[in-house]
């Protein structure tokens, strides 16, 4: 006998082992044999009532079940027909997409880098407007990378790793000292830092068709808290799930049914995934049946690691006018300005609970809504054990920590973008950098734009003051040594996307030309020198068609015999108009051409600059005087990097080296031109305090007054501005008053080095007042000249004996 959960049954028994012990008892075989036997010798009203039970019609439901079962087998059919088609179809487009998932990231466009080494020209105000576009974050300490501490002029910069050009640039904490408008010292630690460079701005992206905001990371590139957190708040169970939360689907189903509304959800990750990637978030039966269709094929077609990778990357984190963030690497770069390896306790709580709902919990628009999210995520942490209590407690009572601004910066600076596509444009098409993940490395310097753009507005409105039209201004500023272009405004709203008037306005630009006519003068050593003596006296041309010209002074009088120097100090028409006629007007034309590819007709009216011009081509043809007689040409883009930060296309390739007499004559140019910022029709500038920067400058005018211009340069920046009117009315302004207001204006607030011209192959002589010979300094109206080395005056006249007759006087007669 064999006993089975208290029950005795025979030995041999088949019954025993497959009848639970809570079964009731039910006769042998032996018995069931009996109870046959019986059944059949039952006789009398007994049996008769028996089989009229058996015999009675069927009961209603079986007579529906064997009507509706026809149909219901030829709905499963039906079903089954329709639905396994649907499945494989589905099936098969979303291993196919899913699998070969990719996005458009978008082409990021930066400024350049801002570089510190010792002697560099920089103030503090500078250096801070760089490190807030740069959204670094005033911080105690300075200790988190992208924080930066300052005491007056001291300051201490925790900077974020970067890749430019030269490679990468590791984050390190560095103290800058500056003093006297300089960089005075670097240093890392203990050791001094010959040059670092900080990481740059994002002034603008160029996205594709889809204005998504978005940074593709790695998974083994984003921290292992964030990840934990992430699946501890959203999925508890990813790692183990089929796609789909069953029972998290019927807890959320009764407390929705309960309420009468959508209250809870259970979507998964991954189905979340599938809304973000292919779904749309209406609330419908239909929707929701495709999404936990779809999840369940993503599931069983990939990975965890592939589907949580793609989420990381996909999930949405807010808005910016028409620009979504996608992606836990842009959402970091948009809320908190940091990388992802930066973000602290706090931030990755927050970032996670953005993801319930990035408007509502908008932490720059409902900051307390914001943090009571962050408190519910950090409990999460806590619970979960991901950080012990000390942790938490330190997280909660962190500020939000949140961006001033967010990073989207589609187009910050419009006119200097501008520029920017035109440059790319000979090597990219606008639809291979849209969308390419690509990284354009510009010219552009936050401050100097910045200062640009402050002084534009400030002096346009204290011009209009005096009853003026309205004013408008276009402004290019560049870098002497580099030809990089570090600011543009082409309008006095600086977020105007219209006509850029740097780029595209081209007006007479009057006397900014006659820098270049005293250039070729001076080209020929043997014939002129900032001394040689011009008439300036009236002069009548004979033109094509029996036509004459006759220029004038603007004052309206003649200067007699003035030296080169003067003649450009003081911007005289007629002797400039001599001095052209000399050299040729067909060698000026040339020269502009070869220097800014300008095509100006020969005219003789082309000596006084009667030819139309924009900023940006002013600034080009005096990149050359203002580089030491350089052709360099101004450019906006340094080079284009890859997705991986491999350097795609370098734009900073060194021009060639100057022509000796070319740099030469350009020296000879810049003297005079500081001549005309100290004595002549730009003295104001010295006046008005900026004496200390020795600049070169020309100022030009046209007719009636209509067009500003100032074209000047300092030891290290080159400016040349343009004011006047869109209708072109008379504006009451000459270069000096109006457009080198805002030139002054800008150089104070732009920390520049002061200009001293190289005398290698000058050397300096004194020149006697009335000819053209060497005397003594102390000679009445005696000056002192620059000449070619090898080229000062042959003859000499002694002032010392004449001196001595005069002072003991003829004899008396007897």
């Amino acid at each position: 006998m064999r006993s089975t959960k208290g029950r005795v049954h025979p030995a041999g028994s088949k019954r025993s082992a497959i009848i639970p012990a809570s079964a009731p008892n039910l006769p042998d075989d032996g018995d069931r044999s009996s109870d046959t036997l019986c059944a059949r010798i039952v006789s009398g009203p007994a049996l008769a009532a028996r089989r009229s039970k058996k015999t009675a019609a069927p009961s209603r439901w079986r007579i529906w079940f064997h009507r509706l079962l026809p149909f219901a087998l030829a709905g499963f059919g039906l079903l089954v027909g329709f639905l396994g088609p649907y499945v494989w179809v589905a099936d098969r487009q979303v291993r196919e997409a899913f699998g070969r998932l990719t996005w458009q990231v978008p082409t990021r466009v930066m400024a350049q880098p801002l570089e510190l080494r010792a002697g560099r020209a920089l103030t503090p105000e500078a250096l801070e407007d760089e490190l807030r576009a740069s959204r670094y974050v005033a911080e105690s300490g300075a200790r988190q990378p992208g924080t930066y501490s300052r005491s007056g002029e001291r300051f201490v910069i925790a900077t974020r790793g970067f890749t430019d050009l030269e490679g990468a640039w590791p984050g390190q904490r560095l103290e800058v000292t500056l003093g006297g408008g300089r960089v005075t010292s670097v240093r890392s630690g203990d050791k001094a830092v010959e040059r670092v460079r900080l990481d740059p701005a994002r002034i603008a992206t160029l996205y594709g068709e889809k204005q998504e905001e978005r940074r593709l990371v790695r998974l083994e590139d984003v921290p292992p808290l964030l990840l934990t957190t992430l699946q501890a708040v959203e999925d508890r169970d990813f790692k183990h799930h089929i796609g789909i939360d069953v029972k998290g689907m019927l807890r959320a189903m009764w407390v929705n049914l309960r309420h009468g509304e959508v209250r809870q959800g259970a979507s998964t990750l991954t189905q979340q995934l599938v809304r973000n990637l292919y779904l749309t978030r209406e609330q419908r039966m239909g929707r929701k049946l495709r999404e936990i269709l779809y999840a369940l094929i993503i599931e069983a077609r990939f990975d965890k690691r592939t589907i949580l990778e793609a989420y990381v990357n996909q999930v949405y984190l807010g808005q910016q006018g028409g620009q979504a963030v996608h992606g836990i690497a842009a959402g970091a770069e948009f809320w908190f300005g940091r990388e992802l390896e930066q973000l602290s306790d706090s931030d990755i709580a927050l970032l996670v609970g953005l993801i319930q709902g990035p408007s509502a919990h908008d932490p720059r628009r409902r900051p307390e809504s914001a943090k009571a999210r962050r408190e519910h995520v950090l409990r999460a942490m806590l619970d979960a054990g991901l950080i012990d209590k000390p942790r938490h407690d330190a997280a909660r009572e962190r500020p939000l920590g949140i961006a001033r601004t967010a990073s989207l910066s589609r187009n910050r600076y419009p006119a200097f973008m501008a520029l920017v596509r035109d440059q790319l444009q000979r090597d990219y098409t606008p639809e291979t950098l849209r969308g390419a993940g690509l990284t354009v490395l510009t010219t552009l310097s936050p401050s100097a734009q910045n200062a640009a753009e402050t002084a534009v507005a400030t002096q346009l409105s204290a011009l209009e003051q005096k009853g003026r039209p309205a004013l408008q201004a276009g402004l290019v500023l560049s870098d002497t040594g580099s030809g990089e272009i570090l600011a543009i405004v082409g309008a006095r709203d600086p977020g105007d996307h219209g006509f850029n008037r740097a780029l595209d306005a081209r007006r007479p630009v009057g006397s900014l030309l006659k820098p270049f006519v005293h250039l070729l003068a001076l080209a020929q050593p043997d014939r002129y020198s900032l001394a040689t003596r011009v008439d300036d006296a009236p002069i009548t041309l004979r033109l094509p068609g029996n036509r004459t010209w006759s220029p004038e002074n603007v004052d309206g009088r003649s200067h007699g015999r003035v030296t080169l120097r003067d003649a450009l100090a003081h911007s005289y028409n007629q002797a400039t108009v001599r001095i052209g006629m000399d050299v040729g007007v067909e060698r000026l034309a040339r020269l502009l051409d070869v220097l800014a590819a300008i095509d100006a007709a020969p005219h003789p009216s082309l000596l006084l600059g009667s030819v139309d011009l924009s900023p940006l081509q002013m600034a080009q043809a005096y990149q050359f005087i203002a580089s030491g007689g350089q052709i360099q040409p101004l450019r906006a883009v340094r080079g284009v990097l890859d997705p991986a930060g491999v350097p795609l296309k370098r734009y900073d390739v060194a021009p060639a080296p100057p022509q000796r007499g070319d740099t030469i004559a350009a020296r000879l140019v810049s003297i005079a031109l500081q001549d005309a910022v100290t004595n002549g029709t730009a003295r104001s500038l010295s006046t008005s305090g900026l004496a200390w920067l020795r600049a070169a400058g020309k100022t030009g005018t046209s007719n009636d007054s209509r067009d500003s211009w100032f074209a000047g340069f300092t030891g290290s920046h080159l400016a040349v501005v343009w004011v006047g009117n869109d209708a072109n009315q008379s504006t009451g302004l000459y270069g000096s008053t109006g457009a080198m207001k805002v030139w002054g204006d800008l150089f104070r607030r732009v920390p520049t080095l002061p200009l001293r011209v190289d005398e290698d192959g000058l050397e300096w002589g004194v020149v006697d007042e009335e000819e053209f010979a060497l005397t003594h300094e102390e000679c009445p109206g005696a000056q002192r000249f620059a000449f070619v080395a090898g080229y000062l005056p042959m003859e000499t006249r002694n002032c010392r004996l004449a001196r001595l007759r005069q002072w003991f006087g003829p004899g008396e007669d007897e």
